[in-house]
């Protein structure tokens, strides 16, 4: 892998305000050649250090009101499999390896509880799920995709 250095992370930064800005205007931004930027940019895709450029979207307003973290345990040597299967599920967000009493925690959206339900049966219906422990979140203080760099 290539080395991050500092021109690249100001590139990211800008690009975490604004995905939709033009090579141009992060050029001018950063003082650098409208080439360098769309070079930068380039290797850091084929890098896999930026891995696409998504909207951020407030899901409440779109009526996913609802939103679940779902502790899973599984049977031994079956965690990869049951999270591959469970990270297909159109509701989730998110789907961690975790340390301490669970072995998974999954994050998911939903509009209404039926949608919940039906993802924790579905997710218990498989063999290798001993238990699940799902907490329904009841205020969102904080949720970005984003650290500061």
């Amino acid at each position: 892998m290539t080395k991050i250095d500092e021109l690249d992370v100001k590139i990211v930064k800008e690009l975490q305000k604004d995905a939709r800005a033009s090579y141009r205007d992060i050029a001018s931004k950063l003082k650098v050649a409208e080439g360098t930027v769309y070079n930068r940019v380039g290797k850091l895709k084929k890098e896999g250090v930026i891995k696409g450029f998504i909207t951020d979207i407030d899901y409440g307003k779109m009526g996913y009101e609802l939103v679940a973290l779902i502790g899973l345990t599984v049977e031994g040597g079956k965690l990869p499999e049951v999270e591959k299967h469970v990270a297909q599920e159109p509701n989730v967000t998110a789907v961690y390896d975790v340390t301490g009493d669970y072995d998974a925690l999954i994050v998911a959206k939903f509009k209404d509880r039926s949608g919940l339900n039906g993802l924790v049966k579905r997710t218990l219906a498989m063999k290798a799920v001993k238990r699940t422990y799902t907490m329904v979140v009841l205020n969102v203080m904080k949720e970005t995709h984003q650290i500061e760099l």
